[in-house]
């Protein structure tokens, strides 16, 4: 049974079709893999599944309901949760604090529980720090956790913005270029990572330009080329595929930056 389920999502700028008719399924513990050329519309199709943009046509269903649409954070609450390629982390914040933020969603205290510092609120922040600190553990940060974010590497920020995805427990997680950046220690690292997230039963769709992590991990693949998708599969059955050959040998462009990806 699938969690995820996309059906024929499309969305078009200025006339311009963008995304048009791409269809897929991601199943529970299932790493599928978004990937294409330049401005093949791979962020574009990651932002309609996640609620970041409306789409023009097509359905997104989430573990039987259909979230067509849903903002972000309702998304998050039902269990879809999101990394962006550009690092979306409090730089002046410590690490723990970073990850913290990420329980926001799961907070059901009153306001006036929060100002009188009721014993509920005392301890489900308590609980919150203990599961914070859980999950820097399973990234490798949990020596960090006092540390300033923005004095950590690019790889460990990388890994600290998938705790924070994390602290929303998510059923499924979509990370957009997680290892965009990294050096190849960082990004055996982020390997081993969505490997283990995936094994414990969390989706995983990726978009990913670094092929051979693509290649290595995914059970399944999605090529995208100017917003189509023109090829799926396993890893070598995709890249046997003459379409796909094509389309990374051929002129990469660039697609506009409210679309990138």
């Amino acid at each position: 049974m699938s969690l995820l389920d996309v059906q024929s999502l499309g969305i078009s700028f200025g006339g311009l079709k963008a995304v048009d008719d791409v269809s897929f399924r991601v199943a529970p513990g299932e790493i599928v893999s978004v990937i294409g050329p330049n401005g093949a519309g791979k962020t574009t199709l990651f932002n309609m599944i996640s609620g970041v943009y409306q789409p023009g046509r097509g359905s997104v269903t989430l573990n039987g309901t259909e979230v067509t649409g849903i903002a972000p954070n309702r998304l998050a609450e039902m269990g879809l949760s999101r990394t962006f390629q550009n690092l979306q982390i409090f730089q002046e914040m410590t690490v723990l604090d970073n990850v913290l933020a990420g329980y926001h969603l799961s907070e059901r205290g009153s306001v006036w529980a929060d100002l009188l510092s009721l014993p509920g609120m005392k301890r489900r922040a308590a609980q919150a720090r203990a599961g914070a600190r859980k999950l820097l553990e399973r990234v490798r940060l949990d020596k960090a956790a006092e540390q300033i974010a923005g004095n950590l590497s690019y790889g460990a920020l990388k890994r600290l913005e998938i705790a924070r995805a994390l602290a929303l427990n998510p059923k499924i997680l979509l990370l957009d270029e997680p290892a965009a950046g990294c050096n190849a220690v960082e990004t055996e690292e982020i390997d081993h990572l969505i490997a283990e997230l995936a094994a414990s039963g969390i989706a995983i769709l990726l978009v990913e330009h670094d092929m051979k992590l693509v290649m290595r991990i995914s059970n399944h693949i999605v090529v995208l080329d100017h917003g189509e998708k023109i090829a799926e599969g396993d890893p070598a059955t995709v890249s046997r595929d003459p379409a796909v050959i094509a389309a990374y040998l051929g002129t990469e462009e660039e697609e506009p930056a409210h679309a990138d990806g």
